[in-house]
């Protein structure tokens, strides 16, 4: 059975984007929130990076053809933008970062 074959994978895969693409809607919105709202959008926006990487950890280690050029492919676009998905990752959790550093300095 090839990688994306497994049922598992095609719904882990649909249920991060979809997570992706709610959040990122959702943060339009964010200089809007109350304190509360703010901290649970981050923690949010954590754990669903943290899928992600473990995600994407699984095509790098598969021995798929179709995981492994899905791998390439991202390889690509992100240095594209002069990033590999190590930096993309550090980079989205340095803005976390801030933004929990931002929290704390507000009463």
């Amino acid at each position: 059975m090839g990688f994306f074959d497994s049922e598992i994978v095609q719904q882990e895969a649909k249920s991060i984007f979809d997570d992706y693409q709610s959040l990122t809607r959702l943060g339009g919105d964010y200089g809007k929130f109350d304190r509360e709202g703010k901290v649970l959008f981050i923690e949010q926006m954590e754990a669903m990076m943290e899928r992600y990487r473990v995600f994407m950890k699984r095509f790098e280690l598969s021995d798929d053809f179709m995981a492994k050029l899905t791998v390439e492919q991202m390889n690509t676009q992100l240095g594209q933008f002069g990033l590999t998905p190590l930096q993309m990752f550090e980079q989205m959790n340095k803005t976390l970062e801030r933004m929990k550093q931002e929290l704390e300095k507000q009463p």
